[in-house]
């Protein structure tokens, strides 16, 4: 069978990967010229390295990421731990596979090297899409009808094709941003940081942990705003990120302090749909399901798309694609929007006004610590592990 893929980000390239496994020839169409190095870090729990040991690329991130050794949740104003998780050793012996923290254009490198240059179609911006009972089309600006046995729309937060399938439906602002950096180890050597963190704070949150071989601190500092835009280049004022986080612990005003080139990053959703394809076209990744990152698994849900796509077209003739299609989105649907929710849900827990229902958050938090070596959403981890894959 033949299947066009747009959008060559994380959710797309893991689809191409996937769609080559079960068989079939792809063609992978990207607006950009050139793979760039955009974006920070990733975290990828076992559920998507496990995913991504199947198509034969986990060894390749994993010679570029970090491999964390816990999770520390700390109070803003004075860094006292409330409670720690398990991410390294104990993570893959459970699980099955590594909790990794990756730079993005590793993982996107690590992905695009196994597909063959032949099958990607880059500076190919797509204008329009239609289908009949044999088959579906992608129409590029240079006038060119390319067609296949289906479209997989992998195009984004900002997705064309979901506006074309299902009508007018803008990204959703969280009413959240972020600041992100990166730090070379050495510049905060000297700070007493834990090795992957979490500090809660009225309105705020900041996170760090290492990518790149533990070479550079990934930094996220998200705090609440009404207005911002959705950029990976967008840059802050200088000292902005010290002035909303004023009256932090003094290390991650240090950290903030110490970072070079600061970038401000507003957070978008999608509103969940019932459905993500119609007849032989799908959405997959964050054109079906944009979420906050505040669970830390927005590449993973694109990446288990990819797989049980894969799944549902192993074996698949071009007549069976609208059914094929169907089972994978029946499959995936309820877990992504599940994960949507559980994520929105953190970011209000890690944003409460100090007072009783911090408190009692703290509580629960270390209660649930202290009987638990894992986090909570540790239990989609083992029932998006996919066992049941071919």
């Amino acid at each position: 069978m033949r299947a066009i893929v747009v959008g060559a980000g994380i959710g797309g390239l893991a689809a191409t990967l996937s769609l080559r496994r079960a068989g079939h020839e792809v063609t992978l169409v990207e607006q950009t010229p050139r793979f760039t190095e955009l974006g920070a870090g990733i975290q990828l729990a076992p559920n998507a390295t496990r995913v991504l040991r199947r198509l034969d690329r986990l060894d390749a991130v994993d010679a570029q990421a970090a491999r964390p050794a816990d999770l520390s949740f700390r109070t803003w104003s004075d860094g006292a731990e409330i409670c720690s998780y398990a991410l390294g050793r104990e993570v893959e012996d459970e699980f099955g596979a590594p909790y990794l923290q990756v730079h993005r254009a590793d993982l996107q490198q690590a992905l695009a090297a196994a597909v063959p240059p032949e099958s990607v179609r880059l500076n190919t911006v797509v204008v329009g899409m239609d289908q009949d009972d044999k088959a579906a089309y992608v129409t590029t600006a240079s006038g060119e009808r390319l067609a296949a046995d289906l479209v997989v729309a992998a195009d984004g937060i900002r997705s064309a094709a979901r506006q074309r399938l299902f009508g007018a439906d803008e990204a959703v602002f969280s009413k959240t941003a972020a600041y992100r950096a990166l730090l070379p180890a050495e510049e905060v050597a000297d700070l007493d940081l834990p090795d992957t963190g979490i500090w809660m704070g009225p309105g705020r949150h900041f996170v760090h942990y290492w990518v790149r071989r533990r070479q550079l601190l990934n930094v996220v500092a998200v705090f609440g705003t009404e207005t911002a835009q959705e950029s990976w280049t967008e840059q802050a004022e200088p000292g902005e990120q010290l002035r909303a986080f004023e009256g932090w612990d003094p290390r991650v005003l240090s950290v903030l302090e110490r970072t070079g080139q600061v970038f401000r990053w507003g957070i978008y959703t999608r509103t969940p749909l019932d459905r993500w394809n119609l007849g032989r076209v799908t959405l997959l990744g964050d054109s079906a399901h944009a979420m906050v990152p505040f669970q830390a698994q927005g590449a993973a849900q694109a990446i288990l798309d990819a797989a049980v796509l894969g799944d549902c077209l192993a074996d698949a003739t071009p007549a069976d694609v609208p059914d094929a299609l169907d089972r994978y989105v029946s499959r995936r649907l309820s877990a992504a929007t599940g994960m949507q929710a559980r994520s929105s849900q953190a970011g209000e827990e890690f944003h409460l006004p100090d007072g009783p229902e911090a408190r009692a958050r703290n509580a629960r938090m270390a209660a649930h610590a202290a009987e638990n070596r894992f986090l909570p959403v540790a239990a989609a981890w083992a029932v998006d592990a996919l066992d049941d894959l071919r």
